[in-house]
């Protein structure tokens, strides 16, 4: 018996239909990543599922207890909106339910701590709906993934991976179908008009007058029969192709040339230099003195945990602090989450376009692969939602008279789809970027270099984000390897002095030793 079903379900806002779904249920064991759009109703259906909120028709069976982790937590002033995320989870997961419904659970959180909610849900022991835009939490997390797209809800075995592999399928097949209709629709208005003229020549008399050819309409009734029968045969043609079923075009991605001032000049070579730069807050050491460098052209991404200090060193580059270089050449756009830089009462297109240098066909391009379609340009910013805003923000940058991006959690308010354009967009563009994010599958698609603050130290790691993982596990391996062997040896150490002189003393060391040698083994 599923834990919770949902009949015949519709919830609407005003005249619009936001959910219409036959049938849902969540069963016993059941791992599931919800996805969809921004303002697709993904919320909303959880609402639903928690019982915080009536469908307008249709019926909701609950089997079982329900903890939801919002989206939106109470604010504290004693603690940041990591810690405050990390008690709701830490509530939500003891609560003795079987089933949890959590809303972007790893808002505000940074990598380190990412990974522990990770182990967290991984190892509850019920049944979870959840909502995220981290495709790595939703690919270790996630048995199946909800598709939430035009009212409907499309379900997939497997995790993020497997989902995203089987829309490539799907788009693959889309494409082989249409180029099959194409074919087919060309065969048949060739065949057509074939027909056509068929029956024009068949009631055609050729004579010479005046030494010139003509033709006159035959009068003969054989041929007018003839010309009737093809003529059948050409509405019929016409028939089939009425009934051809249509197969829409699969959308390409465009590729974006964009034109960046002064590449040519910046390309390869040193366009920051910072020696021994300090990262001191008061009352706080950030970082040691270190030394960093970029490349024209580099994509570099700046982790750590929160508080380390990452934006205080990116506004040391964008300030020109002394201790930095910076090359003449530079042309710096910076994205922070205060979208300030748009005029609410201009439109999203006039918005982007003042002072680019790009045309504005590549413009519309740009909007276009963030999901500003056709009108949507000339919508005014006042009416957008804030993740809108932030992609128009994007746009702009992008799109603007600059060689190097600065971003500062560009995917904060974006939903999954406007993550991956974003994506696709930062990884064609030719210029230098240093990213700060706590999305993995974002850092891991763009950059090539990372500045890594921890423990009090900044180093430079030349390497994709997956490769510093893979080399992070290795070392924590070896390092539990070397305990484990020290283990070992006290092990035998403690059982020698115990076979020549027993105590409880040395009994309960050994126990001791015991316990966490079996709980290093369990790590």
């Amino acid at each position: 018996m599923p834990l919770i079903s949902l009949h015949d379900m519709k919830k609407s806002y005003g005249d619009q239909v936001l959910l219409d779904i036959d049938h849902l249920a969540i069963h016993k064991g059941d791992r599931i990543g919800l996805v969809g759009s921004n303002g697709s109703g993904k919320t909303t259906l959880l609402r639903i599922l928690a019982g915080d909120l009536d469908p307008d028709h249709g019926s909701v069976y609950k089997e079982t207890s329900v903890s939801v982790l919002p989206q939106l937590k109470q604010t504290s002033e004693n603690k940041s909106g990591g810690e405050v995320t990390a008690d709701y989870i830490i509530d939500s997961l003891n609560q003795t339910t079987e089933l949890l419904l959590a809303d972007e659970p790893t808002t505000h959180l940074d990598m380190s701590h990412i990974e522990w909610v990770e182990k967290a849900f991984q190892q509850f022991q019920g049944s979870f709906v959840v909502i995220s835009h981290d495709r790595n939490f939703l690919d270790r997390v996630c048995q199946t993934i909800w598709e939430l797209d035009d009212k409907k809800i499309v379900p997939y075995s497997g995790n993020y991976t497997t989902y995203k592999q089987e829309k490539e399928k799907e788009k693959q097949h889309q494409q082989t179908e249409y180029e099959k209709y194409i074919k087919k629709s060309k065969q048949l208005v060739e065949a057509k008009e074939k027909k056509a003229k068929q029956a024009e020549d068949m009631l055609k008399v050729k004579h010479i007058q005046g030494g010139k050819v003509v033709y006159t309409e035959s009068s003969s009734d054989f041929y007018q029969a003839k010309a009737k029968k093809l003529h059948r045969v050409q509405k019929s043609m016409e028939s089939r192709l009425e009934r051809l079923e249509k197969v829409d075009k699969p959308k390409e991605i465009e590729q974006v040339k964009m034109s960046l001032p002064n590449m040519d000049r910046i390309h390869k070579q040193f366009i920051i230099r910072g020696f021994n730069i300090e990262g001191e807050v008061p009352n706080k050491l950030l970082w040691k003195p270190a030394t960093i460098t970029v490349k024209g052209g580099e994509k570099i991404g700046l982790i750590g945990p929160n508080g380390s200090g990452k934006t205080t060193l990116i506004r040391k580059i964008i300030n020109e602090n002394e201790t930095f270089t910076l090359s003449p050449a530079m042309k710096i756009g910076y994205f922070s989450q205060d979208l300030s830089v748009l005029d609410t009462e201009k439109t999203v297109l006039e918005n982007v376009s003042e002072a680019s240098v790009q045309t504005e066909t590549l413009i519309r391009i740009i909007l276009g692969q963030l999901k500003f379609k056709g009108n949507d340009v000339y919508k005014k910013v006042s009416v957008l939602s804030g993740g809108e805003r932030v992609k128009v923000s994007l746009a702009k940058l992008l799109a603007g008279n600059y060689n190097t991006l600065i971003l500062d959690e560009p995917t904060n308010f974006l939903d999954i789809q406007a993550v991956e354009a974003l994506e696709t967009l930062l990884k064609q563009y030719d210029g230098t970027i240093i990213l700060i994010s706590h999305d993995r599958s974002f850092v891991s698609a763009i950059v090539e270099k990372l500045w890594i603050l921890e423990n009090e130290e900044l180093l430079e790691f030349t390497g994709s984000y997956s490769e510093w993982e893979q080399r992070e596990i290795k070392a924590s391996m070896t390092n539990s390897e070397e305990e484990l062997m020290r283990l070992e040896n006290d092990i035998v150490k403690i059982l020698s002095e115990l076979s020549l002189s027993p105590s409880e003393e040395k009994d309960k060391q050994f126990q001791r030793l015991l316990e966490k040698k079996r709980s290093l083994q369990k790590k």
